[in-house]
């Protein structure tokens, strides 16, 4: 029997400055976010305190993706982002990351499941895209799972240390 995994995406709060800046800092981790030099606890304090601003302001919006535990507190195990949004042509990019010790329980494809309906229903998008290396089965298969789609391969698209690796595009359009 599996146990059903209770989710809560959530806005940043100041409290998230630790995980943030562990998460952000992360070497491991840059080149999927294209980041070149660490984050300061300064910067990361300036970006919770601008996430109140509107997404159609800022063209992103990043959600904290909590696990509601039987006591009925919660842990904070990763983040789901809307980036790239672009009004005009009803569509944005997706980012999800959640932490190593968590992965391979559902959390990704549940917190997935409630941004697409809040992006379809909410903010009225005809399209979300992302980008996975393709090396990354556990992302492929959550995207896919949700719906999203295989458009195109990028051929050399990441530079991690002095290797080269190829990744997807996908696609969900709503109709």
């Amino acid at each position: 029997m599996q146990i059903k995994i209770i989710i809560r995406l959530r806005a940043m709060e100041y409290n998230d400055i630790d995980m943030l800046y562990n998460w952000e800092n992360d070497r491991s981790l840059w080149h999927l976010s294209g980041t070149l030099k660490p984050f300061s606890r300064y910067v990361l304090e300036q970006y919770i305190l601008n996430s109140h601003l509107d997404i159609f302001e800022q063209k992103q919006l990043r959600l904290m993706i909590d696990v509601e535990k039987e006591n009925c507190s919660a842990v904070t195990v990763g983040c789901i982002d809307i980036f790239d949004f672009d009004p005009a042509n009803l569509r944005a990019g997706i980012g999800l990351y959640i932490a190593d010790n968590q992965r391979g329980k559902g959390i990704a494809s549940e917190a997935l499941k409630e941004v697409i309906v809040y992006a379809k229903n909410t903010l009225h998008l005809h399209q979300l895209y992302c980008s996975i290396i393709t090396d990354n089965e556990g992302s492929i298969r959550v995207f896919e799972k949700a719906g999203f789609v295989k458009t195109g391969e990028r051929l050399q698209w990441i530079r991690k240390d002095t290797n080269w690796a190829n990744e997807y595009f996908y696609q969900l359009i709503f109709t």
